[in-house]
C-alpha cells in the first residue's frame, strides 16, 4: 500500500502541477475515459480470466485506488509530455520511452508488500509490452477527438440557453 500511495501522490502532483496543455474540460474527459476504459478491460482480464489483480483476487475497495487515481494521472502526464507538434519519429520515440517507463513501474508494483500491490495470474510483462503502445494510441486518438469537439463547439453559431 505504501508503494501505491506514494505513486498516487507523485503521479497526481506531476499531472496537475506540471500541466501545460490540458484544459479542465479535457482533464475531466481523460479522467472519465480512463476509468471507464480500464474498468471495461479489467472486467474481463482481471475478474473473468484472472490475468492479474490488485491486492487480492476479486473486487475490493483498495483495488479502486489505481483505477480512480493512478492510471488517469499517468494518462494526463503522457498527454502533457507528448510531443504533439513534432515529427512522427519523435512521437514514436516518445511512445517507446513512455512504454518502457510503464513497464519499469509495473515491475516495481510486483514487489512484495508494502511496496508492491499488483499480482500476475497468467498475464506476463510481455503482454504489457505489446498492449501498452496500443492503449497509448487509443488515448491519443480520444484526446484528439476531444480537442476537435472543443474546437467545433467554439466555432458553432448556436448559443446555449
Amino acid at each position: 500500500m505504501i508503494g501505491l500511495l506514494t505513486a498516487i501522490i507523485t503521479f497526481n502532483y506531476l499531472a496537475f502541477k506540471k500541466n501545460r496543455i490540458l484544459t479542465t474540460n479535457q482533464i475531466v474527459h481523460i479522467w472519465t475515459f480512463t476509468i471507464a476504459f480500464q474498468t471495461l478491460f479489467d472486467i474481463f482480464v482481471e475478474f473473468k480470466y484472472h490475468g492479474y489483480w490488485y491486492f487480492d483476487k476479486g473486487i475490493d475497495w483498495a483495488g479502486l485506488l489505481p483505477h480512480m487515481f493512478l492510471v488517469p494521472a499517468a494518462n494526463m502526464i503522457f498527454l502533457n509530455w507528448f510531443p504533439h507538434k513534432s515529427k512522427v519519429i519523435k512521437q514514436i520515440g516518445f511512445i517507446i520511452l513512455f512504454t518502457i517507463a510503464i513497464l519499469i513501474y509495473e515491475a516495481v508494483t510486483l514487489l512484495p508488500p508494502p511496496w508492491g500491490f499488483f499480482h500476475y495470474g497468467w498475464w506476463k510483462l510481455w503482454h504489457a509490452v505489446i498492449l501498452d503502445p496500443v492503449l497509448l494510441l487509443i488515448l491519443l486518438g480520444f484526446y484528439k477527438w476531444i480537442c476537435k469537439l472543443e474546437k467545433d463547439t467554439c466555432k458553432s453559431p448556436k448559443t446555449q440557453e
